[in-house]
């Protein structure tokens, strides 16, 4: 493409500077032409007056003379013979050339009969002007001047050269603009099959610079967007693999409770040890399905949304049940009334489990807990509290994701927790229980588009700082 344009670019500015340059050329040439037979004519013309008062050959030789063609001796002057006149009484006189002539004695003579002046071409190179003068005598005396080829020519040469000068600069700048606008064309282009080539070759981070022509610009936009979609797809795939993996950790919760009750014996061993491989298999699950994945923010669909009072008393009914086996003092508040949320039922309880399931996992038996509903109109805030050693690092149990360092625990709980409230534009907070323990606080947005205010952040900020020195293993 890029040569391409640069050889059209010059061939139209080939055509153009010829165009235009051999007509001014042969203009210029023209005017030189005309410049020099005029300049003869005006020097034809100074020896009338002498002619129409005297043919004396000295007369004449001295005005010829003392113009300049005539002291160059490029002027001359044929007088025809004079017929004697009875009437009259005077003589006649023969015919008086005085000068270097350059014509013939025929193109005199065809001057003289044509009445005008001529130009006629020499041997030898050059022209000469033929000026028809009358005498006094009623007869036609020619004045010859004669005028070389440089001054025909004067200042051609040099008008070619400029010309051609100039037409060449034109071609060199057309064809090196020619090259800049097809290196802003090609560059963009270029970069763009490149990116579709590392994009198709599955580096989902290839995106193209949006620059270059508007078409270009507009290809580019719709490429990044292309493969933003194409990230966010198998972004949104990941997270529902991870979610679906670890919804399973909620019956091995209970698989495991059950079968630490089991006593001894190779039987509970080998449950025990069936349990324990069946949690290390799902954590693999989980970790896999996180690899390498984008944050990605979940929007609600149309019509989604739950009655999260209904949601919290279903699945503290099933927790309940392990809290007695365990010992554990169950407490609800704030669930006896609807309270609508914009979170699909699906959603709420999985995060609902994570939340519940640290509880267990993370807490000795015997350790209380609570669960708490307060709707404040433009959001409605869940707490699962317990009484238990609590965080000793906030910020790193809300942080996304998990090295896997820590046995039976794959980062995911509580990013799934962040994630539903995030996606109404709510947020989690961890902090310091009135029981004791650890407090996690989610927000969710009562329209799925209200933010928490400036302060409610910089308070949660507080609060995480002044929980630091707290002892207990992360969620």
């Amino acid at each position: 493409m890029r040569w391409a344009l640069v050889k059209v670019c010059l061939a139209v500015t080939v055509m153009v500077v010829v165009a235009f340059a051999v007509p001014l050329g042969l203009v210029v040439q023209e005017m030189a032409r005309d410049r020099a037979f005029s300049n003869a004519e005006r020097q034809a013309a100074a020896i009338g007056p002498t002619l129409s008062i005297t043919t004396d050959r000295r007369q004449l030789a001295k005005a010829v003379a003392s113009t300049q063609m005539g002291a160059a001796d490029r002027m001359a002057v044929h007088v025809p013979a004079v017929p004697a006149d009875p009437v009259a009484g005077t003589a006649g006189a023969g015919p008086v050339d005085v000068g270097r002539g350059w014509a013939g004695p025929a193109q005199v003579a065809d001057t003289r009969r044509l009445g005008r002046a001529t130009t006629t071409a020499v041997a030898g190179g050059g022209f000469v002007l033929l000026q028809p003068t009358a005498i006094g005598s009623g007869g036609i005396a020619i004045v010859e001047v004669y005028v070389p080829e440089g001054e025909v020519s004067n200042g051609v040469g040099t008008a070619w050269l400029v010309l051609a000068g100039v037409g060449l600069a034109l071609v060199v700048g057309s064809v090196a603009v020619a090259d800049r606008l097809g290196v802003r064309m090609v560059q963009p282009a270029g970069r763009l099959a490149h990116a579709a080539h590392e994009l198709g070759e599955g580096r989902l981070g290839a995106r193209v610079p949006e620059e270059g022509p508007a078409e270009l610009r507009s290809a580019a936009v719709a490429f990044n967007s292309m493969a933003d979609q194409v990230v966010r797809l198998l972004a949104n795939e990941r997270e529902l693999a991870a979610d679906l993996s670890h919804r399973l950790r909620t019956p091995l919760t209970v698989l495991r409770l059950n079968a630490a009750s089991l006593g001894d014996g190779p039987a509970a061993d080998q449950t025990r040890a069936a349990v324990e491989q069946l949690e290390r298999e799902v954590d693999t699950i989980i970790r896999t399905a996180r690899e390498q994945r984008p944050q990605t923010q979940g929007q609600p669909g149309a019509g989604a949304g739950c009655d999260a009072s209904e949601v919290i008393r279903e699945r503290m009914a099933f927790w309940s049940a392990l809290a007695e086996d365990e010992g554990r003092e169950v407490r609800m508040a704030g669930v006896d009334r609807t309270v609508r949320i914009p979170v699909a039922r699906a959603e709420l309880a999985a995060a609902l489990d994570a939340m519940l399931g640290n509880v267990f996992r993370h807490t000795p038996e015997g350790t209380p807990f609570a669960v708490d509903v307060h709707d404040a109109g433009d959001a409605v805030i869940v707490l699962v509290s317990d009484a238990g050693p609590g965080i000793a690092d906030p910020e790193g149990a809300l942080r996304r994701g998990n090295d896997g360092a820590r046995d039976g625990s794959t980062g995911l709980g509580l990013d799934i927790v962040r994630r539903v409230a995030e996606s109404t534009g709510g947020d989690v907070r961890i902090g310091r229980s009135v029981l004791g323990g650890t407090e996690v606080r989610v927000w969710i947005g009562a329209d799925g588009r209200g933010r928490l205010p400036e302060q409610g952040r910089r308070g949660h900020r507080s609060r995480v700082g002044r929980r630091r020195k707290g002892a207990g293993a992360a969620p």
